[in-house]
C-alpha cells in the first residue's frame, strides 16, 4: 500500500514532509519515561536509537523497570515525579485509567514546568487527561500508534511503519509529527472529539478481529482438529484476504457467497450453527447483514438477492434457515 504524501480527509490531515522542530532542539530535550511496559519501553529504545536522549525512566514495578533498562538507559527511578523532573519532555506511557492520576500527582509534586512537553500515547484518552500539566504550563500532547504490540520486541518492531493518531496543542504539532517520524511512522491529526470513535475502530481492526479468529479456530476444532492444526487450516486463508484488501480495497476484496448471492449456500451455514455451535449465530448473522451491503456496494449482489439474503440473516426462527 502507497501512502499519500499528503491529503485532507474528513476531520484529519495526513503528513508528508519535512517540519521544523519547535523551541526546544533535539539535543536540548531530555525524556523521561513514565511506565516501563511494551510500549513505553518500545518508544524509548526507538527514540535512543534515533538520537533522542533519555535521561529517565520510572516504573512502580520493579521488575518492568529493570527489564527495560538495556532498552531505554536512562536513569531508574522508583518514584515518577523525580524521572519527570529530570526532563522537560515526559511521557506518560501508564494505562489509561492511571494516567489523568499520575499527571495530578506530577503538578502536585512541582515535577512539571512551564515550557515542558508532556504526553500519553492513550488511543481513546483526550487532552483532559493531562489538564493538571497544562496547567502548570506545559504543552501537551496524545500520540497514540495504530498497531497492536504483544510483547517488548514485537513492539520495536511493529512501531516502524506504523501509522499514529496525534491529538495535540497547535503549539506542539509540529514537534509531535517530528517525534513520529524518528519512530519510523506516519501521522495524521485527529480532533480530540473523535479519539473514542477512532479508537473504537482500533480495536475492531486488533482486539475484535483477534476475537473473530478465535470463532473461527474453535469451530474447526469442533470439527476434530487441534488448535494448532485449526489455525494452521485458515490461516492462509486470512493472509491471502489481508494482501487482497492491501492491494484492492475492503470492497473490491470481498468474496463468497453472500457477494455471489448464494442464498442455498447462507441457508446450510444458518442450520448448521443453528444445530452445533448457536453461540456463534448471532455474530455470524449480524457480519452477514452487514456484508450484504458491501456485496451491493462491489455492485456484485443486486437488490433482490440482498433483500432475500437479508431477510435470511434477520430471520428468527429455526424453520426459516432450512426452506
Amino acid at each position: 500500500m502507497e501512502w499519500p504524501s499528503g491529503f485532507y480527509g474528513g476531520l484529519f490531515y495526513f503528513f508528508g514532509g519535512e517540519n521544523p522542530l519547535n523551541d526546544l532542539t533535539v539535543s536540548e530535550e531530555r525524556i523521561a519515561i513514565l511506565g516501563t511496559g511494551k510500549v513505553g519501553t518500545a518508544v524509548g529504545y526507538l527514540l535512543r536509537s534515533a538520537g533522542r536522549s533519555i535521561v529517565a525512566v520510572a516504573d512502580k514495578n520493579p521488575s518492568a523497570l529493570e527489564k527495560s533498562l538495556p532498552y531505554t538507559g536512562g536513569n531508574p527511578c522508583t518514584h515518577l515525579s523525580e524521572a519527570a523532573a529530570a526532563a522537560n519532555t515526559i511521557f506518560i506511557t501508564a494505562p489509561d485509567d492511571e494516567i489523568a492520576g499520575i499527571c495530578a500527582k506530577l503538578e502536585e509534586a512541582a515535577a512539571i514546568s512551564p515550557g515542558d512537553r508532556v504526553i500519553h500515547m492513550s488511543g481513546a484518552g483526550g487532552l483532559d487527561l493531562l489538564e493538571p500539566a497544562r496547567r502548570a504550563g506545559a504543552l501537551i500532547a496524545s500520540i497514540h500508534p495504530i498497531q497492536s504490540f504483544a510483547d517488548i520486541e514485537g513492539a520495536i518492531k511493529n512501531l516502524p511503519g506504523s501509522t499514529f493518531g496525534i491529538t495535540a496543542q497547535p503549539e506542539i504539532i509540529d514537534w509531535s509529527e517530528n517525534l513520529v517520524r524518528d519512530l519510523g511512522g506516519f501521522s495524521f491529526l485527529i480532533a480530540e472529539s473523535d479519539k473514542p470513535l477512532y479508537h473504537a475502530a482500533a480495536c475492531m481492526a486488533s482486539n475484535y478481529f483477534t476475537t473473530l479468529m478465535h470463532i473461527v479456530e474453535t469451530i474447526y476444532s469442533s470439527l476434530g482438529l487441534t488448535h494448532e492444526d485449526a489455525l494452521k487450516a485458515f490461516w492462509p486463508l486470512v493472509r491471502g484476504t489481508m494482501k487482497n484488501i492491501e492491494r484492492r480495497g475492503t470492497v473490491q476484496a470481498l468474496t463468497g457467497p453472500i457477494a455471489r448471492g448464494d442464498t442455498g449456500t447462507i441457508r446450510k451455514h444458518l442450520a448448521a450453527l443453528n444445530e452445533k455451535l448457536p453461540q456463534f449465530l448471532q455474530i455470524y448473522k449480524t457480519l452477514g447483514v452487514l456484508t450484504v451491503d458491501l456485496g451491493l456496494e462491489k455492485q456484485t449482489l443486486d437488490e433482490e438477492r440482498a433483500t432475500v439474503i437479508k431477510r435470511l440473516l434477520e430471520g428468527e426462527t429455526d424453520h426459516e434457515y432450512t426452506k
